[in-house]
Parts: structure tokens; sequence; C-alpha cells
């Protein structure tokens, strides 16, 4: 079974080793870093649909997938780069997510 948040770990520690930035801006452009990742789906879609007719058809729902991806896994960096217990917060908001939507 593959142990998703210690490899987070080893990224934000592998990022924090090779930063040129101070921490504080290390935490600001993790962060930051989601929109652009978030972005990158937005154009996968728009790839898939063809809606640039400049590009056409130019993504596949693959690289849709690939980029959704990608934005959880920023999404996982930059929280564990913000908390040191980012296993436990994002667990107690899936549980708070899913009472609300599913019920009890």
């Amino acid at each position: 079974m593959h142990d998703t948040w210690k490899t987070v770990e080893r990224l934000v520690e592998w990022l924090d080793a090779e930063s040129g930035v101070s921490p504080e801006v290390a935490r600001l452009l993790r962060v930051l870093k989601i929109s652009e990742e978030a972005g990158e789906v937005a154009e996968a879609v728009h790839g898939v649909m063809g809606s640039n007719p400049r590009k056409g058809n130019s993504h596949t729902w693959d690289d849709v997938r690939a980029e959704l991806c990608d934005v959880i896994l920023t999404g996982m960096v930059a929280l564990k780069t913000i908390s040191p217990d980012a296993e436990k917060v994002f667990a107690e908001r899936l549980d708070r997510i899913a009472e609300r939507s599913l019920g009890g």
C-alpha cells in the first residue's frame, strides 16, 4: 500500500532543501501554486472540448486526470508545508464535509 502522506512529507523536505527563498515565502508560493495547477486543469478541459479554434482538440481526458492529480498533490504539499499535522487536519476536514453532505 502506498503511504501518500509519507511521500508528501519527503517532497516537502526536498522542496525545503532546494528552495532558495525564506520559509515564509516558500509557504506563500506553495499555496499560490495551487492556482497555477488549477489553471492547467482548465486548459486541459478546454483542450478536450476543442474550445480554442486555434488549438483544436489539444488534450485528452487522461491529460485532465493527470492535471487533477497535480492539483491534489500540490494542495497536499501546501497543507503539509503550513501544518505539521496535515494528515490529521485533512482527515478531520474530510470527516466534517462527509458528515455535512452525507449525514450520520
